[in-house]
């Protein structure tokens, strides 16, 4: 097992709070981890069909067969248990429940309902470069090959993975979550969004491409963010006196699902594709995104952009701290790449030098008029 980030907070909060909850994606590594960090604890699967009907239909004889509490696998296909859990753990303070959920939307729902103040909720995404240790890899391979455990685990070629998730996916989460009646329309539009990684979101283009209503793209876009198949990076225009873009960017959990999704059939391609510099924006700002999810960390990433084209690809948020970051996917420095960092530490009246470009190359430098950061050296970025 590749030692996950998350583990050490996950058992230090099972010390304070009687349930935890852990959501992310399908096959992220959730089950893997959960049963390592809490070995003493039954372990339930609510997939297996006559355990998930004893559960819904004598939820509290379920229960009752987990004196010490258990780790509950996929909760979201049992959701009255919520409110069953909720009243034994106010009832016995010994008790311990881990739950996990793949479908962020139906799981907060339930926990807004029931179990508020009462769990501790954490997210566990794909590997992390620090998790995974990519070595000798090029940025290439990891865009195309995508972070999930079971690729490395068992040494699945990505072309026989993600076809096989993305089905999957539909049939399970997107069933389970609302009834769509065309699927064949459902993953056209998916792998439309793919085609838009990085792109400001115009959801009118969006549903007239798809041939759907924009009511429809939105709901559909609200199923793909809650399963974590693709998320809207939100732009920062707190406390800036100019106009701003306030649409947000499509990007998606992890670049493998996208490359096949764009029908990229081998790493190479990705050197040709028109989106490269997209999937190497999306593969960092994901970076950005699982340090905060994985070390429960309050730094959310967002992008700028005025109404005049200048940009920062991504801002990472900490309170009253702002760390700006250029991704460029080439291989080679240029002090071109700090131009929009200039202007957007003028605008704010910073010192110039602050700014951080994540390039494709290997060295990371520092210089006068900001940071190069390799792609490998993420951790030079402070929080």
């Amino acid at each position: 097992m590749i030692a996950r980030t998350l583990t050490s907070k996950i058992i230090a909060l099972a010390q304070k709070f009687q349930v935890i909850t852990l959501t992310g994606p399908r096959q992220s590594g959730k089950t893997t981890l959960v049963k390592a960090a809490f070995p003493a604890l039954p372990y339930v699967s609510l997939e297996e069909p006559d355990i998930r009907q004893i559960a819904l239909t004598d939820p509290r004889g379920f229960l009752s067969n987990y004196p010490i509490g258990a780790i509950l696998d996929e909760i979201q296909n049992t959701p009255d248990l919520f409110s069953y859990i909720q009243k034994l753990v106010d009832e016995n303070r010994q008790l311990q429940f881990i739950l996990t959920c793949s479908s962020n939307f139906l799981l907060m729902e339930k926990i807004s309902q029931t179990l508020a103040g009462r769990t501790a909720v954490l997210r566990l995404l794909p590997f992390s470069f620090a998790e995974l240790e990519p070595g000798l890899v090029t940025y290439e391979s990891l865009i195309f090959k995508g972070q999930y455990p079971r690729i490395y685990d068992r040494e699945i070629a990505p072309t026989d993975f993600y076809p096989a998730y993305i089905q999957t996916y539909i049939e399970r989460d997107v069933r389970l979550i609302k009834n769509i009646g065309d699927i064949n329309a459902f993953i056209q539009f998916t792998r439309l969004c793919a085609g838009r990684i990085g792109q400001l979101l115009n959801l009118a283009s969006l549903a007239t491409d798809a041939g759907i209503s924009p009511n429809t793209a939105k709901a559909w876009l609200s199923i793909l963010e809650s399963s974590y198949i693709l998320y809207r990076l939100q732009p920062y225009h707190s406390n800036f006196n100019k106009q701003l873009v306030k649409s947000p960017k499509l990007y998606f959990y992890d670049t493998g699902v996208a490359c096949s999704l764009l029908g990229l059939r081998d790493e190479s391609q990705v050197n040709l594709h028109y989106l490269k510099g997209a999937l190497f924006e999306n593969l960092i700002i994901n970076e950005f995104i699982k340090r905060n999810f994985h070390r429960c960390e309050n730094c959310q990433p967002y992008f700028w952009q005025d109404s005049h084209g200048k940009e920062i690809d991504c801002l990472l948020v900490a309170g009253e701290k702002i760390t700006p970051v250029e991704i460029k996917s080439s291989k080679t420095m240029s002090t071109s790449y700090f131009d929009n960092l200039k202007s957007w530490l003028q605008l704010l009246n910073l010192p110039q030098g602050q700014g951080y470009v994540v390039y494709g190359g290997e060295e990371s430098m520092q210089t006068s008029v900001g940071t190069f950061v390799s792609w490998r050296q993420l951790e030079r970025i402070p929080e």
